[in-house]
């Protein structure tokens, strides 16, 4: 006779459509084929991520609530209501607000021995005291997240390594529809495209690549930056490329939803991150056949050689790679490993649960 499906109520507050919200999506959507795990998801009402659970995994038990910024008291009370319902074995929370709002609600629903597990995504220090530190497990996404978390004083056996993963074969189909960006950005169809897709914050430390921009004129002139995001940063990167006379070289694309097609189009896929929990648009980049050059920040390295890196911040490095891979690309140089797909990450996040309960 086989046990019953172990219950587990998903929370994500899904104010964005980033890396983090994407990574829930392909991880319920992939639990759902597995009959030892019985799956539902929180998030705020009409959120992208609500809206994409929907389409691609509609087998899955999906709650709307109203959620407001930090802990909003109707989403408290909505997923007190769940933890009632569902009464589910495990709660898992995929950012700090969920983990947040998990916490109070196990504790207003008198369910002591409900186990709350939280995914860490980014490889920032936890503050001491926060709600990490109440999490009865952690799943870190890179061995890079899961040394911080020991060094701020998580204890390790309280932490698990699931790399994220990808659907390689939904990153294809979503490039196979060209984008033309050279089209639209007047470039001749032969220009060299070094292409970056990030959120334009101060740890993805865009002005790095905009100061290898700069270096790589003399190695590259043909070259052109494409960036695709936006974010605080953006009028800051802006007047750095007006400083340096990048203006005909670094194009800011701003938010750009085909970015798979961009990242299709391009020669060269770049990362410029000082901090970088794991970084799932390098995954893209590789999926795609892509050659990457990018930093050593965070997780970074554990999806690529060391051949492909090079030192936090230091432009010219950057410049010196991107412009070798230029001239002498590789074929078939860019591989996805196993390890990074969603079906794997999945099978990973299963087996915690199963460890916990």
């Amino acid at each position: 006779m086989s046990s019953p499906p172990i219950r587990v109520l998903h929370v994500n507050a899904g104010r964005e459509w980033r890396g983090g919200q994407n990574q829930t999506r392909l991880l319920v959507r992939e639990l759902a084929a597995f009959s030892s795990v019985s799956t539902t998801l929180i998030t705020r009402r009409h959120s992208e991520l609500a809206a994409r659970v929907r389409r691609d995994a509609p087998g899955i038990e999906l709650r709307e609530v109203p959620w407001g910024p930090a802990v909003d008291l109707r989403a408290l009370w909505e997923m007190r209501r769940a933890l009632i319902e569902v009464r589910p074995a495990i709660v898992h929370a995929h950012e700090a607000h969920a983990l947040r709002l998990a916490l109070w609600a196990r504790r207003l629903a008198g369910l002591a021995s409900l186990r709350v597990i939280a995914t860490r995504r980014v490889d920032f220090h936890a503050r001491f005291g926060s709600a990490w530190f109440r999490a009865d497990l952690i799943i870190a996404i890179s061995q890079a997240v899961r040394g911080i978390l020991i060094g701020d004083g998580v204890p390790a056996e309280r932490i698990r390594v699931v790399a994220s993963g990808i659907d390689p074969g939904e990153v294809r189909r979503a490039a196979a529809r060209p984008l033309d960006i050279r089209g639209r950005l007047g470039l001749a169809p032969t220009a060299p495209l070094a292409v970056h897709v990030a959120a334009l914050v101060a740890h993805k430390d865009q002005q790095t690549l905009v100061r290898a921009a700069a270096a790589a004129r003399t190695l590259a002139p043909d070259l052109h930056w494409v960036v695709a995001g936006e974010g605080e940063f953006r009028a800051r990167l802006e007047a750095q490329i007006a400083r340096l006379g990048l203006r005909d070289r670094v194009h800011l694309l701003g938010y750009v939803r085909e970015s798979d097609a961009l990242i299709a189009e391009g020669n060269v896929f770049v990362m410029s991150s000082k901090e970088e929990g794991l970084g799932t648009v390098v995954l893209h980049a590789l999926a795609l056949g892509k050659p990457v050059v990018a930093t050593r920040g965070g997780g970074i390295p554990e999806m690529l050689p060391s051949e492909s890196l090079v030192p936090i911040g230091d432009a010219d490095a950057l410049a010196r790679k991107v412009a070798s891979v230029l001239a002498f690309p590789q074929a078939d140089a860019s591989l996805l490993p196993s390890q990074f797909t969603a079906r794997s990450m999945a099978h990973g996040v299963l087996a915690v649960y199963q460890s916990v309960v």
